[in-house]
C-alpha cells in the first residue's frame, strides 16, 4: 500500500509539473539548446498517442549462433565461463581464442531477409510504427555507417538493413522507428580477459573495443543504477554520438528508441544527442517521438519506456511499454516459447488503458525469415484490432483504467514474472466521447459485471450495449452494486471483448 501511495503521489507531482510548464510549450519548436530546460520543450506528437501500437525486431549478429536462451547478450555471456552460451559456444564452435564472436560476422548473411515481406506482415497485424534495432549491444551497425567499421554493409550481409526497412515500412504508411542499444558497449566484450579473442585482438577499430578493466562492464550498484570504472572515454562518446547523428541525418526515424544505461555517458553528450535529434527533426518538419528509460533522461525531456513493465495507473503523459513475443529472449532462440495471443491482446488492452503504448518485438530467425509461429501470432492480433480496434486506436484514457482482481506487476522486466488477467478484469477506453469497457474474458456464467458502472457510482444514463462483432441486441441490467451485462451464446472473437456503452 506504501509503494503504491507514493507511486501515485509521484504521478500527482508530474501531472502537476505537467500542466504548469504546458504553457510554456509551444508547437513547431525550431530551436532546442543543449540544456534540460530547453529540451523539456519537446512534446509528444498526437500521432504516437494515436498509434497504440507498433513492431520492432531484434535481429542480427547475435542471432547467427541458434543457440538457446537469452541469446541478444550471447556475445558477453559467451565469454563468461558460468553461463549457458559459454558452454554451448565451447562445445560447438571451439575455444574462445579461436572463434570469438567476431568469427561470426561472416555467417550473418541475411539470405531470407525480405523488408517488404516484414512490412507487409507488421501491416497485417495491425501495427502503426514499426522498425528495426539498428544496433544491439554488440556493436554491429545495420546501416551504412561511415564511423563504425563494423556494419552491415561492408561485412556480413552487405546490406543496409535500416535503409530497407526505412523504405518498406513508409511505403505502406507506418511511421518509422530505430532501437538504438550502443551504450551498452562499453565493457560489453571482455577486452581485460587472457585466452580470448578480445583480449588479443588489436585495440585500434576493434569490434570490441577499448582495452578495459573488468569493472568498466558494471559492479553493484544502487538500486536503478549502473557503477562503472572508468566511465566511457570521450572517443566512445564521439562514437556514439556520431552514430545517432548518422541515424537521424540519413534514415530520419519518426521514433528514435533508446535503451538504458546511457546514465553512464556525460551529460553533456546526452545533451548534446537531443538537442541535434530534435532540431533535425524540426527542420523537416517531422513529429518526432524520443523514447527514453528512467533514468537516462530528465522527465518532461521525451517519452517514457517502461521494459517488460507497465504503469500501475493512468499515466498523465503519453508512454511506452516495450516487451517481445516471448517470455525469455528477444532475439530468436532455438528454445523460443511465445506468449499466447490471448496475452499480447489484453495486455496491449491494458497498456492503452493507461494512456500507454505497445512497442511489440518479434525475433527473427538467422536467415532474416519470421518464423510461422510468430506470424500467426501477429495475425491473430491484427484479426482482434480490425474487429476491435476503435477501441484502442485513437483512444483516450477513460476517468479509471478499469477494475478487477488482478494487479499488474510494476518495475522492470515485470511482465516476464506476471501470469495474466482473469475473466473479472475489465478495462476501459475512451473515443470521441464514446466510452468502451472491455473484457478481458469470457465468464462461464454468461455475466459481465461491472461495478463502475453501477448506479451508485456512477450517474449517467446508460441508452443501450453493443458487443463489437455481435449482431445480437445485448440484455443488461443496472443495479445499486453493479451493471451486468448478459453475454450471447456465441463470441465475436476469441480474445478481450469490447462492449460500447452508449450513453
Amino acid at each position: 500500500m506504501k509503494s503504491k501511495i507514493s507511486y501515485l503521489l509521484t504521478v500527482a507531482v508530474v501531472f502537476m509539473v505537467s500542466c504548469n510548464s504546458s504553457e510554456k510549450k509551444t508547437t513547431n519548436i525550431k530551436n532546442f539548446e543543449p540544456t534540460w530546460e530547453s529540451l523539456k520543450q519537446y512534446e509528444c506528437p498526437t500521432w504516437f498517442q494515436d498509434a497504440k501500437f507498433g513492431i520492432y525486431t531484434h535481429w542480427g549478429v547475435y542471432s547467427v549462433p541458434q543457440s538457446p536462451g537469452h541469446t541478444d547478450w550471447y556475445g558477453t555471456n559467451m565469454y563468461k565461463s558460468w553461463s549457458g552460451s559459454h558452454k554451448f559456444h565451447v562445445k560447438k564452435y571451439g575455444a574462445l581464442d579461436e572463434f570469438g564472436y567476431k568469427d561470426f560476422i561472416p555467417m550473418f548473411t541475411a539470405e531470407k531477409f525480405n523488408a517488404d515481406e516484414w512490412a507487409d506482415l507488421f501491416v497485417e497485424a495491425g501495427a502503426q510504427f514499426a522498425g528495426p534495432a539498428g544496433e544491439h549491444a554488440d556493436g554491429f551497425s545495420l546501416w551504412d555507417s561511415k564511423v563504425n567499421p563494423w556494419n552491415s554493409v561492408d561485412m556480413g550481409p552487405k546490406l543496409d538493413v535500416v535503409a530497407e526497412m526505412e523504405r518498406a515500412i513508409r511505403k505502406r504508411g507506418m511511421k518509422y522507428v530505430v532501437s538504438l542499444h550502443h551504450s551498452w558497449l562499453w565493457g560489453w566484450f571482455p577486452t581485460w580477459m587472457e585466452g580470448t579473442d578480445c583480449y588479443n585482438d588489436p585495440e585500434e577499430g576493434s569490434l570490441y573495443g577499448e582495452k578495459l578493466p573488468e569493472s568498466a562492464w558494471r559492479v553493484k550498484a544502487a538500486k536503478g543504477y549502473y557503477n562503472v570504472d572508468p566511465m566511457p572515454s570521450k572517443q566512445f562518446e564521439h562514437v556514439w554520438l556520431e552514430k545517432v547523428k548518422e541515424i537521424v541525418d540519413n534514415y530520419k526515424p519518426d521514433l528514435l528508441w533508446f535503451d538504458n544505461r546511457i546514465q553512464i555517458l556525460s551529460e553533456d553528450v546526452r545533451r548534446q544527442m537531443m538537442a541535434y535529434a530534435y532540431n533535425n527533426a524540426a527542420k523537416n518538419k517531422q513529429d518526432f517521438v524520443l523514447t527514453f528509460k528512467r533514468p537516462d533522461f530528465p522527465l518532461g525531456t521525451g517519452t517514457v519506456d517502461l521494459e517488460r513493465s507497465r504503469m500501475p495507473e493512468i499515466y498523465p503523459e503519453p508512454w511506452l511499454t516495450d516487451n517481445s513475443i516471448s517470455q525469455k529472449t528477444w532475439s530468436w532462440a532455438t528454445d523460443i516459447k511465445l506468449y499466447s495471443t490471448n496475452r499480447l491482446i489484453d495486455d496491449l488492452v491494458d497498456i492503452v488503458s493507461k494512456n500507454g503504448c505497445l512497442l511489440l518485438n518479434v525475433a527473427p530467425h538467422p536467415d532474416g525469415s519470421i518464423p510461422e509461429d510468430q506470424k500467426q501470432s501477429l495475425r491473430e492480433m491484427g484479426k482482434w484490432l480490425k474487429l476491435n480496434g476503435e477501441a484502442i486506436y485513437k483512444s483516450r484514457p477513460w476517468i479509471k483504467y478499469g477494475e478487477g482482481p488482478t494487479e499488474t506487476l510494476t518495475g522492470h522486466l515485470a511482465d516476464q514474472k506476471f501470469d495474466g488477467f482473469s475473466d473479472k478484469d475489465i478495462r476501459f477506453t475512451t473515443r470521441d466521447g464514446q466510452l468502451y469497457a472491455i473484457a478481458l474474458g469470457w465468464p462461464a456464467n454468461g455475466i459481465i459485471s461491472i461495478k463502475s458502472l453501477s448506479s451508485t457510482l456512477y450517474n449517467q444514463k446508460i441508452k443501450s450495449v453493443e458487443l463489437l462483432g455481435s449482431n445480437e441486441d445485448i440484455a443488461w441490467e443496472r443495479s445499486k452494486e453493479s451493471f451486468n451485462i448478459f453475454l450471447p451464446d456465441d463470441k465475436p472473437c476469441e480474445n478481450a471483448f469490447v462492449f460500447k456503452i452508449n450513453r
